[in-house]
């Protein structure tokens, strides 16, 4: 067997299907049929079952998982020692990062990355904040960028940046009455958020909890899963929403969306490490050159 082999072997695994692993990894759906198939007839074993179009670990795959991911790991060890030994900076990174950072902070950070070390071959995936811990904790990416809080104690996190935070509705919006000067009657808001486990929406979680109002009591309208169908619904007139001041900044030029004044507290773009696994040289120059990014931004 091969380490490719394995590759392939723990993303089908992990994802339950075939398809995604493959583009997962950037290469065919067949090439990873194939891998399997090869893995399966080289031992003589069933690795998954195919239920119709689903395909779900055997008793025997289930046995191997934790094998080959120990094996993985011991290859990505050694490969760390010698490129530490060498200090030649190369390899592969793969990033999980929240909808804000990945589509509106990370992209320019990641061209000038490459433009100094092209030898590192970048990948991103995009979730939510818990999707994010999630995929750093069982090794899925080798490290997360998140602008939300995290729960594991076996993470570490190092701030990269601040984000600011705005309230706003569309250009048309009625006015909104306020309870006191800067507070704006959020119960009488009609919210549109985004889904458990976002940034975003502990933001709004936290100011009901300090305005003392129930978060169920809210006028949640409409809940979507990205800060793109949000910024829509809101320009379209359904509500209000808090929200990054990235995502909403050319609506708020051109004039489809006014900001709400309110006192809210600005949140911090956070890098999520697990600290159990050792950092490649490539972990150790994006996280320097990410932290060198941020201080340019601040300082203009």
């Amino acid at each position: 067997m091969t380490l490719d082999q394995l590759r392939i072997f723990v993303a089908v695994a992990e994802r339950g299907h075939m398809t995604k692993a493959a583009e997962l990894l950037g290469i065919s759906q067949s090439a990873a049929s194939a891998a399997i198939r090869s893995l399966e007839q080289q031992h003589g074993v069933q690795l998954f079952n195919r239920v119709g179009r689903n395909i779900e670990l055997a008793q025997t795959g289930r046995r191997f998982l934790p094998e080959a991911k120990a094996v993985l790991e011991r290859a990505a060890a050694a490969h760390n020692v010698l490129e530490h030994v060498s200090q030649t900076i190369t390899g592969s990174l793969s990033i999980a990062a929240s909808q804000t950072i990945a589509s509106y902070w990370l992209p320019r950070r990641l061209a000038s990355f490459h433009e100094a070390y092209p030898a590192v071959r970048l990948s991103v995936t995009i979730g939510n904040t818990r999707q994010v811990e999630t995929n750093v904790l069982d090794g899925t990416a080798d490290f997360g960028l998140v602008e939300g809080r995290t729960d594991s104690d076996i993470l570490r996190r190092a701030k990269v940046d601040v984000d600011r935070l705005v309230l706003v509705v569309a250009h048309s919006h009625p006015e909104i009455a306020e309870v006191s000067q800067g507070h704006p009657d959020i119960r009488e808001l009609r919210w549109i958020i985004r889904e458990g486990g976002s940034g975003t929406r502990e933001v709004l979680e936290d100011l009901a909890r300090r305005e003392g109002i129930s978060f169920a009591d809210l006028r949640i309208f409409l809940v979507l899963p990205s800060n793109e169908a949000v910024r829509q619904a809101v320009e379209a007139g359904a509500g209000a929403t808090i929200i990054s001041e990235l995502v909403v900044a050319r609506a708020g030029a051109e004039g489809s969306l006014r900001s709400v004044p309110i006192d809210l507290p600005k949140r911090d773009f956070a890098m999520i490490t697990h600290r159990d696994r050792q950092a490649s040289l490539a972990q150790m120059a994006l996280k320097a050159h990410l932290g060198e990014k941020a201080g340019e931004t601040v300082r203009g």
